[in-house]
């Protein structure tokens, strides 16, 4: 029996970064659905959360699970059931782009409590001056 423990950080955003998910209500149905849906799959969210056009996951890779497969399970059904619930005034997509960096045990607990305080951090950052941050700091390069 193989032991994993490998802990992905994954954030995405809504389509072309709409503030679709506009009240706390709304995104709280939608962690709490995401958390339910990847459980059911077998997969381990160990911490979720967001702001209107993004969401942020901690994810404990199982043995036989990608990030690839993960990103398309949780953006393609939670997508479907936002838009069979109506939050929307109009369709909802998620964007096609995601990033994902793996965590270490040692910031386990500061990557929690950065996805914890979601509301409150983009209270003075926008989501692009979050996104251009991750993208500097990883090095991350868009091809073609």
């Amino acid at each position: 029996m193989p032991f994993v423990k490998v802990y992905i950080h994954f954030v995405w955003s809504t389509k072309n970064r709409e503030p679709l998910l506009t009240t706390r209500e709304i995104r709280e149905k939608v962690w709490r659905h995401i958390y339910e849906y990847a459980k059911e799959k077998g997969i381990y969210i160990d911490f979720i959360n967001g702001y209107a056009e993004h969401c942020h996951c901690l994810v404990s890779l199982g043995v036989d699970q990608s990030i690839s497969k993960i990103m398309n399970l949780l953006k393609g059904e939670s997508s479907f059931w936002i838009n069979q619930k109506g939050f929307c005034d109009e369709k909802f997509e998620w964007q096609n782009d995601y990033y994902a960096v793996s965590v270490s045990e040692s910031m386990l607990e500061k990557v929690r409590n950065y996805i914890r305080k979601q509301e409150e951090h983009h209270k003075t950052k926008s989501f692009q001056e979050e996104y251009d941050e991750f993208i500097s700091r990883y090095g991350f390069k868009k091809l073609g």
